[in-house]
């Protein structure tokens, strides 16, 4: 049985979000955070109606909150540099996660696509500083989430 258009996931990052989700998301937080506030405060104090904080509240959320448990697939496209896969792998382990899969493919014109698949336990740190961490390195062109299950 195939997945329905309306059960897809679609995983993104936030500065490609229109700021009401992000608004969403904020209003979340606070009312995650806070006690004794209400909806229309929390939707207040982001700028946004309480209609569209119905609407999009049980469509995003953000990425580490359901990360925990899970395992997520890396793909990246990487200059053919000596240490630098090294230095991928010590930045997944200084965050804890436990690394499942490594794929790299034979470098083109020296640049090669890695895969990496890991397990995110409950003592991983933050998924997401953990990908700008990676993202940063020198010879890193892109990297893509392209599996969380």
């Amino acid at each position: 049985m195939g997945t329905t258009e309306e059960e897809q996931y679609f995983l993104v990052k936030k500065s490609a979000l229109p700021e009401v989700y992000r608004k969403v998301v904020e209003a979340k937080r606070l009312l995650d955070s806070q006690r004794n506030v209400t909806i229309q405060e929390a939707t207040d104090a982001v700028g946004i109606s309480r209609s569209s904080f119905y609407k999009y509240k049980d469509d995003i959320f953000p990425f580490h909150d359901n990360t925990r448990g899970k395992t997520v697939t890396f793909m990246m496209q990487v200059d053919d540099e000596p240490g630098l896969l090294s230095k991928i792998l010590s930045l997944v382990a200084k965050y804890q996660a436990n690394i499942l899969t490594i794929h790299q493919s034979i470098p083109v014109n020296r640049i090669a696509m890695l895969t990496i698949s890991v397990e995110i336990a409950s003592e991983t740190g933050e998924v997401s500083q953990m990908i700008q961490e990676i993202e940063a390195l020198p010879g890193m062109h892109f990297l893509k989430i392209i599996a969380r299950e």
